[in-house]
């Protein structure tokens, strides 16, 4: 495959719209649509190249016993899907301060403790070059409303049990059900 160029299409608040056109191995000239957070991409390499723009909070109870979902409301599917606390890293900001951050936003929890970091991926790859974070811990405290109007989210402790019932009947992230069916699955 050979990459020809990328142009911009449209520009939004939150996400920018691109066609990068290649030439296939028969080659054939292809267009490719897909979204980025980066305003202004030029080349290839920009593609991958650039920091996490999020990051995801797979959080735990101290017990570790319960493990931490939020049931969002989420416009682009027009309904509530399970996942894992998230949310843009702000500019000048490092990445666990946008996690303990998101996750008192989203949550009214505190992040007690981080065991694991997982590196960057990408969130939606047939679509999107957006990249996060994985921070994995400990959250405690009481919830509380999201702090955010446009959001509209229900945070809640799950057991195994509680997340394999979930699985069978309720929309997930795929990331978080990925997870979720791994972790519920443990003895």
């Amino acid at each position: 495959m050979e990459f020809n160029g990328i142009e911009k299409k449209q520009e939004g608040k939150f996400i920018t719209r691109y066609d990068i056109t290649y030439t296939t191995v028969d080659h054939k000239k292809k267009v490719y649509e897909m979204i980025s957070r980066n305003k202004n991409l030029t080349t290839r390499e920009e593609l991958a190249d650039h920091p996490a723009d999020s990051v995801v909070l797979i959080m735990h109870d101290e017990s570790g016993e319960k493990l931490l979902l939020n049931r969002e409301f989420r416009m682009a599917c027009g309904d509530f899907v399970y996942n894992f606390p998230a949310g843009l890293i702000d500019p000048g900001e490092e990445f666990l301060e946008s996690a303990a951050r998101e996750l008192r936003e989203e949550t009214g929890l505190t992040l007690v403790r981080v065991e694991d970091v997982l590196g960057e991926s990408f969130s939606a790859i047939g679509f999107s070059n957006e990249k996060n974070v994985c921070v994995v811990g400990v959250a405690e405290g009481e919830f509380a409303p999201s702090t955010s109007t446009v959001e509209e989210i229900e945070a809640k402790w799950y057991t195994k049990a509680e997340v394999r019932q979930l699985l069978k009947e309720a929309y997930f992230a795929a990331r978080t059900q990925s997870y979720c069916y791994l972790w519920s699955r443990e003895s």
